[in-house]
């Protein structure tokens, strides 16, 4: 079945302008108090528990969320912008970002009554952390490809496998994993998963780091020996996993986190060039503040879709695509215009510098988390009628 794109021409309504600005008074006393700096080079830091906290009393995490968990049904326009403003900040969320974003929307559709009461007010307190279990060593993004099997015993599964490429799963309290409880069919080849609630405490399981080119500890591997899982952490329909993971991934690939993570390599670039720069720079930075603004109204776009119950998929996937790639080539387009500034005239030339190093750096990953670009093109393809 194929699909026109649809990007509804949506703007963000006055409430989430005055929620704007609580969120900047917010992170600016935060910054003068010393939790953090936001022209720093990132660290292990971003996982902060008492900002987390903190964040959890302001109601900004899980904001969208019934009130009965802890949330405050605002709109996902609202945490659009508090992801906006703390992703440029470089606030340290890490502790409960992907709980906020994806992990508690899954636990709230999926989830029995009891598991929603107990995790979902804890989230929105900031005092858990999730992680996401998807990848496997010989499948990568090639989710329905994973292997891991979850065996039925009695009152829950026995997993055995390995998940890689998990990121926070050092820190996490949960994670959500999808194992294989059945064979694929031939008319199926995405039958057979099912997903589940890890409790990361659970005898059986490893979590070994795996260090990105900076020296970082984000990802890791994570191994289950015969780790139990009880009946009551099976989310959603057994064998039907890819149903939920299909539509979650809306939520995961659209925000304005997939063309933003280098974008503090932009904001020193504007100081480097100065107040008058000369036409081939002036050009060259207005391309890129045109491709980051059409990116922020796509993103802005689907999280729109979002709040009107829509599953925008494909859309999501373009955003997530378009951003990443466009985040990836920023520090050498960067470095290609600063090129023939007069390093005498710039007063933050070495920050630019260290940024531009650090970015260069990270860039291989941010075409690869989330999705690679290839399978999100292969996703694309399908939705559009192409394959």
């Amino acid at each position: 079945m194929s699909t026109a794109l649809q990007f509804d021409p949506i703007r963000l309504p006055p409430e989430c302008e005055v929620l704007r600005r609580e969120v900047r008074a917010f992170l600016a006393e935060e910054i003068a108090a010393g939790t953090f700096d936001p022209a720093a080079i990132e660290t292990d830091d971003l996982f902060n528990r008492e900002f987390s906290r903190r964040v959890g009393k302001k109601g900004w995490i899980g904001i969208t969320w019934p009130k009965k968990y802890g949330g405050q049904e605002r709109s996902f326009l609202e945490r659009y912008v508090i992801t906006e403003e703390f992703r440029i900040a470089n606030a340290p969320v890490r502790l409960h970002f992907t709980a906020d974003r994806q992990s508690g929307p899954v636990l709230i559709k999926y989830a029995n009554e009891a598991l929603k009461a107990d995790i979902l007010p804890r989230i929105t307190r900031g005092e858990c952390c999730f992680g996401i279990g998807m990848s496997e060593p010989n499948s990568g993004s090639d989710l329905f490809a994973a292997s891991t099997k979850a065996t039925k015993t009695d009152g829950g599964y026995r997993i055995n496998g390995t998940k890689v490429w998990t990121s926070n799963a050092h820190n996490a309290d949960y994670l959500i994993a999808i194992f294989r409880t059945a064979p694929a069919t031939k008319e199926n080849r995405r039958h057979g998963l099912t997903s589940f609630l890890v409790d990361m405490k659970s005898p059986g399981i490893t979590v070994s780091p795996i260090y990105n080119l900076t020296g970082l500890h984000d990802f890791n591997e994570v191994v289950f020996g015969d780790m139990f899982i009880p009946d009551t952490h099976v989310l959603g329909e057994i064998d039907g996993a890819w149903k939920q993971a299909t539509s979650e991934l809306a939520f995961e690939r659209s925000g304005p986190e997939r063309f933003l993570e280098t974008f503090i390599v932009m904001i020193e670039l504007v100081r480097v060039l100065g107040a008058k720069p000369d036409v081939r720079a002036a050009e060259a930075l207005g391309r890129l503040v045109a491709q980051v603004h059409t990116l922020r109204r796509m993103s802005v776009s689907v999280n729109g879709m979002l709040q009107a119950g829509k599953e925008p998929i494909v859309e999501a996937s373009v955003v997530k695509d378009l951003g990443t790639v466009w985040e990836q080539r920023l520090p050498h387009r960067a470095r290609e215009i600063a090129a023939f500034v007069d390093s005498g005239d710039v007063t933050n030339r070495a920050l630019f510098e260290e940024h531009l190093a650090f970015a260069t750096m990270i860039a291989p990953k941010l075409t690869l988390q989330g999705g690679t670009t290839e399978v999100l093109r292969g996703i694309i393809a399908r939705g559009l009628g192409l394959r």
